[in-house]
């Protein structure tokens, strides 16, 4: 049996496995942002007044990205006033810090595949390349840490904000024992949930893709270079 060994690793690595690796953190980056930044949520909930021409059965509470504070009009079941209600807390700095890493994670990925393909000579050219690559990448994994752990504290508490239980108990006219008060839908956060894990997937890919930087700078011993298809004695195996 014959193999093809490159001078500085031993095996036919060149420049295409970090490139192919680097795909990955790519699309889940597009995941991470986009199941995010596209989400809206819905929840109903009826207030049933003691004067049933009062009351409002269908109470329709939208909120989407980037969770800043939502409100909503609820029957105070005297006559026909309104009380506007405001859902606790703004949670848009966790959930749009989340997504600015995922779209700026998305574009630079993009630029290093197209160094990749189209300059790499001058990506290994003295170091610099892999060093500047070495260090985006750690930074970026460690940016994916601090942007999903703090989102996924973001969404906890836009649960809370959104329960329609916890939402009711704010009602005035729920208050009184003459009205009658329940939720009609949940909201669903299927989609957030997802998000999360895609946060915390991407962590992994990213900090992953470090051995695979660090390999290509000076620090491994040189950069990796395809070698040339060699055949000597010491390559073929014994029968």
């Amino acid at each position: 049996y014959m193999r093809m060994m490159s001078p500085s690793t031993g095996f036919g690595l060149g420049p295409s496995s970090p490139l192919l690796f680097l795909h990955l953190p790519q699309f889940f980056a597009i995941f991470a942002f986009s199941t995010c930044g596209s989400y809206s949520g819905v929840f109903r909930m009826s207030v049933e007044c003691k004067n049933r021409t009062e009351s409002d059965l269908s109470i329709e509470v939208e909120f989407e990205y980037p969770f800043r504070s939502e409100y909503f009009d609820a029957p105070t079941c005297k006559e026909s006033n309104k009380e506007r209600i405001f859902l606790f807390g703004d949670h848009s700095s966790s959930a749009e810090f989340f997504v600015t890493i995922g779209v700026f994670a998305f574009l630079y990925t993009t630029a290093a595949l197209c160094i990749y393909v189209f300059f790499f000579e001058k990506y290994k050219e003295k170091n610099k390349g892999p060093l500047i690559d070495l260090v985006v990448t750690g930074v970026f994994a460690f940016m994916w840490l601090v942007s999903s752990a703090a989102w996924a504290k973001g969404l906890s508490d836009v649960k809370k904000a959104t329960d329609p239980d916890a939402v009711i108990t704010m009602i005035g006219a729920c208050k009184e024992e003459e009205n009658h008060c329940r939720e009609v839908h949940d909201p669903v956060m299927s989609g957030l949930n997802t998000s999360v894990a895609f946060g915390f997937i991407n962590l992994v890919l990213w900090a992953g893709n470090l051995w695979f930087v660090f390999k290509e700078t000076s620090f491994f011993g040189g950069p990796l270079t395809p070698g040339p298809l060699t055949l000597g004695p010491h390559l073929i195996d014994p029968p």
